[in-house]
């Protein structure tokens, strides 16, 4: 009989450790953050050449806080198109910071991404892409043209 009295009394703390903690974590939610993404924004290659002098390029950003299924958009921007030679160098990147607050890491991500559109002569073509996104200082998106 004690031995099941004791073990009784276990199972009642770890019960009533875990529903605690449980209670805790509703009482005290999670508090939201401010995380910011920079963009670098640059000519990949050399573009002298007379073939590119009537080809030109956009290009559209979005950054979405992905919760789960749900999407929200919280930044976008299309950066003008300008000919593929006005790009400049990695160097003299076309750079911009966004900073996106009441971001809760526990259960939301920040998504990244970018269609480059090329029009040369009428003629369009279209690349996309995307990532995922810490938020911290270290994170650089660099889209070469």
């Amino acid at each position: 009989m004690k031995k099941h009295l004791l073990w009784l009394s276990v199972v009642v703390v770890v019960a009533i450790a875990a529903m605690s903690k449980q209670v805790k974590d509703v009482i005290t939610p999670a508090k939201p953050v401010e995380k910011s993404v920079s963009f670098a924004l640059y000519k990949e290659g050399n573009y002298a050449s007379d073939a590119y002098n009537s080809t030109s390029a956009s290009v559209h950003i979005t950054i979405e806080k992905v919760n789960g299924k749900n999407r929200k958009t919280v930044w976008e921007k299309t950066f003008d198109a300008q000919m593929l030679k006005q790009y400049p160098s990695l160097q003299e990147a076309m750079a911009q910071t966004v900073k996106v607050p009441d971001v809760f890491d526990s259960k939301e991500h920040l998504e990244v991404s970018y269609t480059l559109t090329y029009n040369s002569k009428g003629s369009e073509l279209q690349m996309q892409n995307g990532m995922v996104v810490n938020g911290n200082e270290n994170d650089k998106v660099y889209i070469g043209i």
